[in-house]
């Protein structure tokens, strides 16, 4: 077991748990290798643009980047400099841009001033421009991060992490058998901007001496060729929806150095799961996480599925079928909801089970899935589970309205009718959708999670071959 991280009481924790190191140790790859030499000069780069512009310790800056070298180094900048950094998804439209700014209030935004890349580029290069935000304060929490939640049922929830958090949550990673180790490689296709993908590929892959490899685009292709393209061993990073797209690759290439996928997020549907192992031949784990906390438990060799293990220092309890999580702190920015966190537990909102005699963790979906028709209990995520598994099915969302609503991918729209028969066969009466929505495809968080937000379905057009037949 490695041991504990010293905890910095300054803006020093990023050259200590970060950026020290040999100096000629390849860190990153994206379109080139970047060395820590490189890096650490990159930074204190960034570090002086950001002070020239006005930026102080004890300050606050919003990143609104794409996935790049200059989000990365203008990330460790802020950090080194003792500032407050905010984490905005370049994806969010300009309006949702402008309400988080308007909310958390940062004196400073860094964007793209120019950048070079399509719609599929897994990073992109990228000319950033620095501007003073009207309205701007100092950090006014003691926080090193905010980041928004997912969002996948409702508003997004601005949570904060102070740096002893982070270097915790990189303490954890240490201590988890099967996570990367010092030599080795990690193809990530997690974002930056969130948890998985900030912590479980950047913080952790810098500290330990992982390189971590961004593939040149976000397909099947890119990703296989990323993986191709070293010698050590080598872990993929991602979530539900890059399973899928490997899974489909009908005889992908021999890959040696591949040694395992972990992926966060929800669970990987079962046939998802077979094929991708059978394709692979490798380990698939799963991660369980969250934003207020980074990862929770894990499974990374499957023995486990489809329960988890509950990462080294963290307390779970079940109450009343929810899961709690011992946090000194609410990690919300704002006001603390009770229903959120209170008395040192953050209710996770996730329904599951502990078990009280291996301590595994069994999470059964969202406790907002589980609604009550005719005084009897339905557990959505139960019914989406199944309605996902059937043949022909390539993707499903339950949700409750008026009624219990299914929204649907079908790789034959016209094919309705056999479906809604084989869930006849397998889900009781009271428990089937009473609405179904044919659509081309389900809508995503920036994280890959499926969306939830009923104000959202209701918005995706139908397949064209079903417009006007949806059973009701």
């Amino acid at each position: 077991m490695a041991a504990g991280i010293q905890i910095p009481t300054d803006p020093g924790w990023v050259d200590e748990v970060l950026l020290a190191g040999p100096a000629d140790q390849i860190c990153l790859v994206l379109s080139e290798p970047v060395d820590r030499a490189t890096l650490r000069a990159l930074v204190t780069e960034r570090q002086t643009a950001l002070a020239g512009a006005g930026l102080r310790a004890g300050g606050s800056v919003a990143l609104c980047l794409p996935p790049s070298l200059a989000f990365i180094t203008n990330l460790l900048a802020a950090w080194r400099i003792g500032a407050r950094a905010t984490l905005l998804d370049h994806r969010l439209t300009a309006f949702e841009v402008g309400q988080a700014l308007d909310r958390l209030a940062p004196q400073f935004v860094v964007t793209a001033a120019e950048s070079s890349g399509g719609a599929l580029r897994a990073f992109q290069e990228v000319r950033e421009r620095i501007a003073a935000h009207p309205g701007g304060r100092p950090a006014d929490t003691p926080h090193a991060l905010i980041q928004l939640s997912s969002g996948s049922t409702g508003p997004s929830k601005a949570i904060g992490r102070c740096a002893s958090d982070l270097i915790a949550e990189i303490d954890r990673y240490l201590k988890i058998d099967g996570v990367p180790r010092g030599g080795e490689r990690i193809v990530s296709m997690a974002s930056m901007v969130h948890v998985l993908g900030l912590v479980g590929g950047l913080l952790h892959g810098l500290h330990a001496g992982v390189q971590l490899v961004l593939p040149q685009r976000m397909t099947a292709e890119a990703i296989l060729a990323a993986v191709a393209a070293g010698t050590e061993p080598t872990t993929l990073l991602g979530v539900p929806f890059h399973i899928e797209l490997l899974a489909a690759v009908a005889e992908p290439p021999r890959l040696p150095q591949l040694t395992g996928m972990t992926t966060g997020g929800e669970l990987v549907r079962a046939q998802v799961h077979d094929a991708f192992v059978d394709r692979y031949g490798i380990r698939l784990g799963n991660m369980y996480g969250m934003t207020e906390l980074g990862v929770i438990g894990t499974d990374l060799f499957g023995v486990h599925r489809p329960a988890v293990a509950p990462a080294p220092g963290v307390t779970l309890r079940e109450q009343d079928g929810e899961l709690h999580i011992a946090m000194e702190h609410s990690p919300y920015v704002g006001l603390v909801d009770p229903a959120r966190w209170s008395d040192g537990w953050l209710h996770t909102k996730d329904a599951g089970t502990v078990d009280p005699d291996t301590g595994l963790v069994r999470i059964r979906g969202r406790r907002d899935s589980q609604v009550s028709i005719g005084g009897l209990k339905v557990d959505l995520s139960e019914v989406e589970h199944t309605l996902a598994g059937l043949p022909g099915v390539t993707g499903a969302v339950v949700v409750f309205g008026k009624a219990i609503e299914a929204y649907v991918v079908l790789e034959e729209p016209a094919d309705l009718d056999r479906i809604q028969e084989q869930l006849t066969e397998r889900v009781a009466a009271y428990k089937r959708p009473r609405a179904w929505h044919v659509v081309d495809t389900l809508p995503r968080t920036a994280t890959g999670k499926l969306v939830r937000d009923q104000g959202v379905l209701a918005a995706v057009p139908a397949a064209p071959a079903v417009t006007g037949n949806e059973r009701n």
